[in-house]
């Protein structure tokens, strides 16, 4: 006898990939290395550290060499929202991959308490993941392009007028130099809602990326002053302290790469 089958029930949609989320807070952290170890600190994160963070829906948006300081590692870790960041967070330090590697990864350091916590500085125009795609393994140690991040000290929480400046004046300087204009942020003035990973709060920031193709195209816009003529007297009403620019080359398997 045939019996009716039932239909089977519709495969439920699979969850956005975290490199796609539309990430409204990001942490800029910069690490501080014994020296010798930043190539260590490297291979274990790009092997055991960025799937499992991704699966808790944290994008982890670039690892990145500071050309100007061998034991610095720098790198973006994105979330949707404030409440996400805390969930994920607490997911991932008190699981099973931190537990197993942490200690590894804690070795190599000598200081990781230099972080911001941002937002967009106004709506869309945060660093785009749309349709970017971490390469895996490779051998290589290095990808294309060379990240330009500006630290800009305020005097107080940006405003209007300021934000009207990076718009009309900052992105098309870095524009015409030939960079791709990434993203503006500001501090995220909320308290810090994950006490155990410490934020540098209570002084406001304004921080931009700009990616180069490579490190020529980069040192040529340094060497042709247009920064410094264009947008760095613009910005001398707004500043605290005087602005600090990385040169930041991605890793093998950072997502933002040229």
């Amino acid at each position: 006898m045939d019996f009716e089958r039932e239909a089977p029930s519709p495969a439920e949609p699979a969850p956005p990939p975290a490199l796609g989320l539309d990430c409204q807070v990001v942490e800029l952290r910069r690490y501080t290395l014994h020296p010798g170890q930043r190539d260590t600190l490297i291979e274990l994160f790009e092997r055991a550290l960025v799937e499992p963070q991704e699966a808790l829906a944290m994008a982890v948006m670039g690892q990145f060499r500071d050309l100007d300081a061998p034991d610095h590692f720098v790198w973006l870790r994105g979330f949707a929202d404030r409440d996400s960041r805390t969930r994920g967070l607490a997911a991932f330090y008190g699981g099973p991959v931190w537990r197993q590697h942490g200690g590894a990864a804690n070795a190599t350091m000598v200081d990781s308490d230099d972080v911001l916590l941002l937002r967009p500085a106004w709506p869309g125009s945060g660093l785009s993941m749309q349709g970017r795609r971490r390469p895996q393994s490779t051998g290589q140690t290095t990808a294309p392009g060379l990240l330009r991040v500006s630290v800009l000290p305020l005097r107080e929480t940006a405003g209007a007028a300021l934000l009207s400046l990076c718009r009309d004046t900052l992105s098309p300087c870095l524009r015409k130099g030939g960079a791709h204009v990434l993203g503006w942020y500001v501090t995220d003035e909320a308290p810090n809602d994950f006490p155990r990973l410490p934020v540098r709060e209570g002084k406001p920031v304004l921080v931009g990326f700009a990616l180069f193709p490579d490190l020529p195209s980069l040192n040529a816009f340094e060497r042709s002053g247009a920064w410094d003529r264009d947008a760095q007297a613009a910005l001398a009403p707004w500043l605290d302290r005087p602005a600090r620019h990385h040169r930041l080359a991605p890793t093998a398997r950072s997502a933002i790469q040229a």
